[in-house]
């Protein structure tokens, strides 16, 4: 796998997907609901990046994005606005359930990989998407997928983002074997 590329910023990264958004919604939401999403899946990959890089507990990273990340300024835009819930529910559900979504996860790479391998930004989009999966089964799979395949994009090369797309899709299989 290759290192994550840094986006050009992240307004750039909000319109990527903005722009993947037109293309699915999930129906019971609003527009400004499912961007709102959006930004908290968004904002749960970059706080367990950090609290995995920088050994923080789950609470402190959760108050400081509240406090100090949300609609705020980044690099002179404005950071639309975030659904600070959703975004606590996963951060909080992954740290929680860590266990059975390693596991879930772990089931969907080739043998010879393990997941202390991979990016830590890829383990957290793994991560969020699989606890989505699992925990959200309300939420289509669909939309659980393509976000962070998009996500995915926004920070690694076409590899990265089919490898998140199998994987998750894998443990949507495993998990949601109806849908």
């Amino acid at each position: 796998m290759s290192e994550p590329a840094s986006p050009n910023s992240i307004a750039s990264v909000l319109e990527q997907l903005a722009e993947a958004e037109a293309a699915r919604a999930e129906p019971q939401l609003t527009s400004r609901q499912r961007r709102a999403r959006t930004v908290a899946r968004l904002a749960a990959v970059q706080a367990l990046y950090q609290m995995e890089l920088a050994g923080e507990g789950v609470e402190t990273v959760i108050s400081e994005f509240e406090n100090h990340r949300f609609d705020a300024q980044i690099e002179g835009e404005m950071l639309a606005e975030a659904d600070e819930d959703w975004f606590a529910e996963i951060v909080r559900g992954v740290v929680t359930s860590q266990r059975g979504i390693d596991t879930a996860v772990k089931a969907r790479l080739a043998s010879n990989w393990r997941l202390e391998r991979l990016d830590a930004t890829l383990r957290a989009l793994l991560r969020c998407g699989a606890w989505e999966l699992m925990e959200r089964p309300k939420v289509p799979r669909e939309i659980v997928i393509d976000e962070y395949v998009e996500l995915a994009k926004a920070f690694f090369d076409e590899a990265e983002a089919k490898f998140v797309n199998a994987a998750l899709d894998g443990v949507a299989r495993d998990v949601r074997p109806k849908d």
